[in-house]
């Protein structure tokens, strides 16, 4: 079985088996490719169920010297997971990269807004704008609700119960889950759609809630450039993303006495230990905590 086959029927079972996103599956496609045009440039003989040791070695060494262990660590992931699949369908007796460790990830915390900067980020966003309305509402959904870039580009209208103060979004794996709304982000929605409900709108996008000018479902990089340009009229100086607005929401939540058990459910966590660096939280809120629980404060 050739390069492209096997890509090709891994991509399937990451798909239908193991229901990743597809921009997990589109990095997993990456990383391949790369393996697989090393192979063809550096004319080695060796199909997916003969290849070395020594070639994934080669290959790790000549492209990943110089980039970070992060992207190395990406790179060795997928590798192994391919050839961890090949192995799983009996294609091979051994996978080459047994005896090859990722490097170590520095745990670096993640970029969080302080309450007055989401306060300025949001002021920040010049309603008489054409898409005043619907960028204030991204940022307040985001914020609000916590729930990532892909779930935001996702949602849909029928899912937003106004009544019962919930979102049901679909992240991960097509995995299925409830949100609170709060009071601030169910206003900010029910403003934007008096807006949305004058657009031309794409049937195929009718039940999508944010929209571009063409009644067409936003990408992510139309969200990213959303939360960008916001930063820099607040004059945040934080290099931030929508993913930030996330990270503000759960660090926030903890701050103010929520318990990890929840964030982690509300946030769609499968493992409590990935929401658990949330608890890096600021010196002051440290020192507030000891005075008021330590008994020789």
């Amino acid at each position: 079985m050739n390069w492209d086959t096997s890509i090709e029927n891994f991509r399937n079972y990451l798909k239908l088996e193991r229901g990743l996103s597809m921009n997990t599956i589109k990095s997993y496609e990456f990383d391949l490719s790369q393996f697989k045009n090393f192979i063809i440039e550096n004319n080695i003989n060796e199909s997916p169920q003969k290849c070395s040791s020594s070639t994934v070695k080669r290959y790790l060494y000549k492209n990943f010297s110089n980039k970070k262990s992060r992207s190395q660590a990406r790179s060795i992931s997928a590798l192994k997971s391919f050839f961890n699949y090949l192995l799983f369908e009996g294609k091979i007796n051994s996978s080459p990269l047994n005896d090859i460790e990722s490097p170590k990830i520095e745990n670096r915390l993640p970029e969080v807004l302080t309450e007055d900067e989401i306060k300025r980020l949001i002021s920040s966003v010049n309603l008489d704008s054409e898409f005043g309305q619907r960028n204030k509402t991204i940022i307040e959904v985001l914020y609000g609700t916590g729930i990532r870039v892909s779930e935001l580009t996702e949602l849909k209208l029928s899912n937003i119960f106004f009544n019962e103060n919930i979102l049901k979004v679909t992240g991960k794996g097509n995995k299925e889950r409830f949100v609170p709304l709060g009071k601030i982000a169910s206003i900010e929605i029910k403003k934007y759609l008096s807006y949305r409900d004058k657009l031309k709108i794409n049937s195929k996008f009718s039940d999508i809630l944010f929209l571009n000018k063409y009644g067409r479902q936003l990408t992510r990089s139309m969200i990213f450039k959303v939360i960008n340009d916001s930063s820099k009229n607040a004059n945040i100086d934080k290099k931030i993303s929508p993913h930030t607005l996330r990270h503000s929401y759960a660090t926030h939540l903890l701050k103010n006495g929520a318990d990890l058990r929840t964030i982690q459910l509300i946030l769609g966590h499968e493992s409590i230990t990935t929401t658990e660096i949330y608890t890096h939280l600021d010196t002051y809120h440290l020192d507030e905590v000891l005075k008021k629980f330590h008994p020789r404060k």
